[in-house]
């Protein structure tokens, strides 16, 4: 299968009115940017894409300049990074987007290993950020071997992406997986998104390589060197990220924040968005981004 077209699979994308394509990184970036003031930047998760801020995007765009990228072997960013996927890679590449654009961000926001993207920055900018069901730190015991070995064995086989992809085509799949994976529970939309970029092969390796890349431990051992404000907030429910390990991630950071999204999974930003954006808009507020509503 071909990698995903925008004038196919993007016709009625989420959002489609505010996407554009820029070069930067060696790579030719999908990025959706709209509204006007600070510059908030959003990273989406493994696997997924711009949509999964779809219902975020125009409320936040109110009081921010957001900017929201398909990452790197994602949706239809195209390309490849000459150093792979790893974390220091796909920050660096997210930066130079950012700088093509002429931008700065005033506050990064992440989700799952997005947030862990938006953490790697702020090693350097000390950017405040946001991390909703953060997959920050290593998997436990022999997991932390296993799973990154494991993800490398997929990734250099190259009918591994399309048996998935297949699978993921079947009907009524995609939304069986996510609920598996996530216990989250989204709407017809966010499915269908999902639906296209699981069914998508050249999507799928992308998302497998950058899992076969990751290095957390790595991460791990400079959370304590971060001075910006962190929140991070996580969904009771979520069975993909352990509560343990966000709690861990939280006590290694100088100045973080702990919130729970109560009965929500994984994918917690995409079942209750407005619940999200009033968190980054008092998170913004707080550390004086934006003025409080009403000042």
């Amino acid at each position: 299968m071909s990698a995903l077209r925008w004038d196919r699979e993007g016709r009625d994308w989420p959002n489609r009115e505010t996407s554009r394509f820029i070069e930067a990184a060696g790579l030719r970036w999908h990025v959706q940017i709209a509204g006007s003031g600070p510059v908030l930047l959003l990273l989406h998760g493994t696997g997924a894409s711009t949509h999964s801020w779809r219902d975020m995007l125009g409320p936040l765009a109110q009081r921010f300049t957001v900017i929201v990228p398909d990452l790197p072997g994602h949706g239809f960013t195209s390309g490849r990074l000459s150093k792979g996927p790893t974390l220091p890679a796909v920050a660096d590449a997210v930066r130079c987007l950012v700088e093509e654009l002429g931008e700065q961000p005033a506050l990064v926001a992440g989700h799952s290993a997005g947030a862990a993207i938006a953490l790697q920055m702020t090693v350097r900018s000390s950017c405040p950020t946001i991390g909703f069901s953060p997959a920050l730190m290593p998997f436990p015991g022999l997991a932390a071997r296993l799973f990154p070995a494991l993800a490398k064995v997929l990734f250099v086989n190259p009918f591994v992406p399309s048996i998935f992809a297949r699978m993921a085509r079947g009907s009524g799949e995609t939304e069986r997986f996510l609920h598996r994976a996530t216990q989250s529970r989204i709407d017809a939309t966010g499915l269908r998104c999902y639906a296209t970029l699981l069914g998508n092969s050249e999507h799928c390796a992308g998302a497998l390589a950058m899992m076969a890349n990751w290095d957390l431990a790595a991460l791990a051992n400079r959370l304590p060197t971060i001075d910006a404000p962190v929140m991070l907030a996580h969904g009771t429910h979520d069975s993909a990220v352990p509560l343990s390990s966000v709690e861990d991630a939280c006590r290694l950071l100088r100045d973080c924040r702990l919130v729970g999204f109560e009965g929500l999974g994984h994918l917690a930003h995409e079942e209750a968005p407005r619940r999200a954006v009033e968190l980054v808009q008092d998170f913004a507020a707080q550390h004086a981004i934006v003025e409080t509503e009403g000042a």
